[in-house]
């Protein structure tokens, strides 16, 4: 058994958001929010820092630029480009302007395994980059295809977004590549079954698993509320909103 449902959300509690997007997505999604529409939502729900990704780094990039202090850009690789696309990502991490590389094998079309993914990883670990990689598709995004990669790459410090995101298949299988590979962290957002978020701190390691929203596909509220159901201590709860991400990127 879990803990009752809290009667509100404990809106001013600090937390970093390990996953959400600036921009709009069309198409089915029909979701997307600007850098200052983000930004005045995070002061609601007492989000210090959200980690941002979009398609286009240019609007990624400047939405970082404008809320420095509060938006950390990841530059968005899609390694199927071949050489040009590395090329990019070589220019923009030499001078550190990003935190970190997002991949997207669904909506880019090829396996977190796939060896044209191997030309960015060798830069991510060159440079000490963290890695995270869009989870709980098949058939290009499944957590066994990442738990491959982890173990070509243990050097690699690889974030599984979603942790299996809606099946319980996946999400299971989540844990069990976190627990064979050290090198993998789990984040959050959108999975939806709150057991699993303790679960994962006491399986996989407390320091091992972050909070994010995803926003704007999915509100804050819901995802706070998910983790502050999930059986967690005080602690563990400051550790996964807040803590384990800040140490992880080193703020």
């Amino acid at each position: 058994m879990t803990n009752p449902v809290k009667s509100g959300i404990d809106l001013l509690a600090p937390k970093t958001d390990a996953h959400a997007h600036v921009g709009y997505f069309g198409s089915w999604c029909d979701v997307g929010a600007t850098a200052d529409e983000m930004v005045a939502l995070m002061a609601d729900y007492g989000i210090k820092r959200t980690i941002i990704s979009y398609p286009d780094d240019a609007v990624t990039l400047d939405a970082a630029a404008k809320y420095p202090n509060q938006l950390i850009p990841l530059t968005w690789i899609n390694p199927g480009l071949g050489a040009s696309e590395i090329a990019r990502l070589d220019r923009l991490t030499v001078n550190k302007a990003v935190a970190g590389i997002k991949f997207h094998p669904l909506f880019n079309s090829y396996t977190a395994d796939d060896s044209c993914v191997d030309p960015v990883m060798a830069i991510a670990v060159k440079r000490d980059l963290p890695v995270f990689i869009h989870s709980g598709h098949p058939p290009f995004s499944l957590p066994w295809s990442i738990g491959q990669l982890a173990e070509r790459f243990p050097q690699a410090r690889i974030v599984m977004v979603h942790m299996g995101h809606g099946h319980g298949v996946y999400i299971q299988a989540a844990l069990a590549m976190a627990k064979k590979y050290p090198n993998i962290w789990l984040e959050t957002s959108g999975m939806p079954m709150h057991t699993k978020i303790k679960e994962a701190y006491e399986t996989v390691g407390p320091d091992r698993i972050f909070w994010g929203s995803d926003f704007p596909f999915h509100h804050y509220a819901v995802e706070i509320l998910r983790s502050e159901v999930s059986g967690l201590q005080p602690a563990g709860l400051r550790a996964l909103f807040y803590e384990n991400v800040n140490k992880f990127l080193g703020f």
